[in-house]
């Protein structure tokens, strides 16, 4: 917890909330359990992501896990009610989708710090992310896969492809091998490989280079990009960019760009 500064949120049981200016450090904070996911922690993820489109003040969001590793999927202690029939086995099954839906909805952008396990839904938590970084002890699998369940779980199917091709997607959800911190930089699952004690700093130095950037122009360059994956094609693409660039053009920070970069300063824009 050495990076973070500021004021600690609390209300939460089993997550750890620090906001340092514009940057929240959101902690998966059950280490005795890996931090495994439960029902109050499924809770506490959707309330959390629910409320970020509101709160424009957090402009970038760091997730990391306490403890030996990031996060060893849902609890199995608590997994019952999937088992329990269609109807209530739907509900169990959308408290945790529902997480990985609400992290893809909130405009800002979130870096996933992976050390030691990601796995199942841990894994679904980083995939969900805009950036991973990772430590050389990270180790990510579909390890619902094992669990007698299909490897198509919680957005599995629909980031892991995209993100390393569909031939790796299909070895590790069809196998549920696990993929070490060196293959997932190679295949590009990951953005960095850094040492354990240097993954914190990393994650910083890159919400503050986020941070340069104008608060709608960073928004907006998220919800393009998420747009872009899913366009029909490059028209579509380009009507999406044509107009993110007009509405950030004319809420002047367009002007406020070009001004701090003759005059060599950091930029000075207004608040959304």
């Amino acid at each position: 917890m050495s990076e973070t500064t500021g004021r600690t949120s609390g209300g939460y049981e089993t997550l750890r909330l620090d906001r340092d200016g514009a940057i929240d450090w959101l902690t998966l904070n059950r280490p005795e359990r890996l931090n495994a996911m439960n029902h109050r922690m499924c809770d506490e993820l959707q309330e959390y992501f629910g409320g970020l489109s509101a709160r424009h003040s957090t402009r970038v969001v760091i997730l990391r896990g306490a403890g030996r590793g990031f996060c060893s999927g849902f609890d199995l202690d608590a997994a019952q009610e999937v088992s329990g029939g269609p109807a209530p086995g739907m509900r169990a099954q959308r408290h945790v989708s529902e997480i990985i839906l609400r992290m893809r909805r909130c405009p800002q952008p979130i870096i996933c710090l992976v050390h030691g396990a990601a796995t199942g839904g841990g894994f679904a938590l980083a995939l969900a992310a805009d950036v991973r970084l990772a430590a050389p002890s990270a180790r990510m699998n579909v390890a619902m896969l094992r669990m007698g369940l299909t490897g198509c779980d919680v957005g599995i199917s629909y980031f892991l492809p995209r993100a390393v091709g569909s031939s790796v997607a299909a070895e590790l959800m069809m196998s549920g091998r696990f993929i070490d911190a060196e293959r997932a930089l190679r295949v590009g699952l990951v953005s960095e490989v850094v040492a354990g004690e240097a993954l914190e700093p990393a994650a910083r130095a890159l919400a503050e280079d986020m941070l340069r950037a104008s608060p709608l122009g960073l928004r907006l360059t998220k919800e393009g990009l998420n747009l872009a994956l899913a366009a029909g094609s490059l028209e579509t693409a380009i009507a999406l960019e044509d107009r993110g660039q007009i509405l950030c053009a004319s809420a002047g920070y367009f002007v406020e760009g070009i001004a701090a970069f003759r005059e060599k300063r950091a930029p000075s824009y207004p608040d959304e």
